[in-house]
């Protein structure tokens, strides 16, 4: 492992937006969660997805955020997530992750 002692105090949470969205809206949303407290950081990327909806297989780009949190704020970025999402039923995943304690840390300062 590189030497480093492991973390068990970060919080990956991740989420898509519709692909129509401008990056500058996709910033705006990253940055707000960022700036409320709720994540250390938050990152942004294109991605293409493939899912069935309504019976059909469909296809469509997406914009995948994923949001670095700890244990104590995971709820509250969870639900202004939720309460700002456009789709209906928004895809939320949430896992621990383990990283450098000294990752960990900073991740609890922001």
């Amino acid at each position: 492992m590189c030497g480093l002692a492991m973390d068990e105090g970060v919080v990956v949470v991740q989420t898509t937006l519709p692909g129509e969205w401008n990056e500058a809206r996709v910033g705006a949303w990253c940055y707000e969660l960022v700036e409320a407290g709720l994540a250390a950081c938050a990152q942004r990327s294109r991605i293409d997805s493939v899912y069935r909806w309504e019976g059909q297989v469909e296809s469509a780009p997406e914009w995948r955020i994923q949001c670095k949190t700890d244990a104590a704020r995971k709820a509250a970025l969870i639900e202004a997530m939720r309460a700002d999402h456009p789709y209906d039923i928004p895809m939320i995943l949430a896992f621990t992750a383990e990283t450098s304690a000294d990752f960990a840390a900073w991740v609890s300062e922001g």
